[in-house]
């Protein structure tokens, strides 16, 4: 697992676009795993920077859908389907056709998660998973004491996600729903290249289980010490609890430039 500290969460999205505009070079067809939220913005607005500027061609790129609310409608303001319309594909220039992502508004939501996960299997796989943590260390919508093996599945949100989560429904905690579509832990390990980015002080103990505690199902973060190819964004405040903050500084300050994230 590689840590990366960063001054600010804008600091963070540059490196992170950065490094899925060179995977598009690469692979111009590549498939893009992508996060819902504030964290993620960043990212978003700094890559469709880049496309704007002829510095990154997203033209052929696919966009994959981490989790989604069970029961609200596609068009509903707050699905993931239609935040992520507004936030990654409509700035990108990209389509629905670029677009993949589970059903939360099927009869059988069982067999909608087995279906979505093998579409993504059927699609070669995500090349980039662009993840955000929860404070108490959720991916996804993988819970605490998730299963470290988990497919994507129905999950019961916690209160606390709830509550965080009420702000994008006119602080209502009466209209987050109580369940969502997430690919679970195992799903997520299967992508090529995992970058987790954490912002704020706020997020400081989730990203220290993450890196330095066990890996641990109470935090689901911690899988992430299972793959071969992770990267931890995180901002000063964020990794303000870091025991080992000075050796990631320094390892990165004399990483080859070409090596990338």
């Amino acid at each position: 697992m590689e840590v990366v500290i960063v001054p600010d969460a804008e600091a963070g999205g540059e490196l992170v676009a950065t490094a899925m505009a060179q995977l598009l070079g690469r692979k111009p067809a590549a498939l893009l795993g992508v996060a819902t939220g504030s964290t993620p913005l960043p990212v978003y607005r700094a890559l469709a920077a880049q496309v704007a500027a002829g510095r990154a061609d997203v033209s052929r790129a696919r966009i994959a859908q981490l989790d989604e609310y069970v029961g609200l409608p596609p068009e509903h303001p707050e699905s993931y389907r239609s935040v992520l319309a507004r936030e990654v594909l409509e700035p990108l220039g990209l389509g629905l056709e670029a677009f993949m992502g589970p059903d939360g508004t099927a009869t059988d939501v069982q067999a909608a998660c087995e279906a979505y996960d093998r579409a993504l299997a059927a699609a070669g796989g995500v090349d980039l998973q662009l993840l955000g943590i929860g404070t108490d260390g959720h991916i996804g919508f993988n819970e605490p004491c998730s299963s470290l093996a988990s497919r994507t599945r129905i999950k019961t949100l916690t209160e606390q996600t709830r509550i965080d989560n009420a702000r994008f429904f006119d602080g209502d905690i009466s209209q987050v729903p109580h369940h969502v579509i997430t690919q679970g832990i195992g799903t997520i390990l299967e992508a090529r290249h995992l970058v987790l980015l954490a912002t704020g002080e706020g997020k400081a103990d989730a990203v220290a289980a993450t890196v330095e505690g066990p890996v641990a199902a109470i935090c689901p973060a911690s899988a992430l010490q299972l793959h071969p190819h992770a990267t931890i964004v995180a901002d000063e405040a964020a990794a303000s609890k870091l025991k080992l903050a000075d050796y990631f500084r320094h390892t990165y300050a004399n990483k080859p430039e070409w090596q990338g994230i």
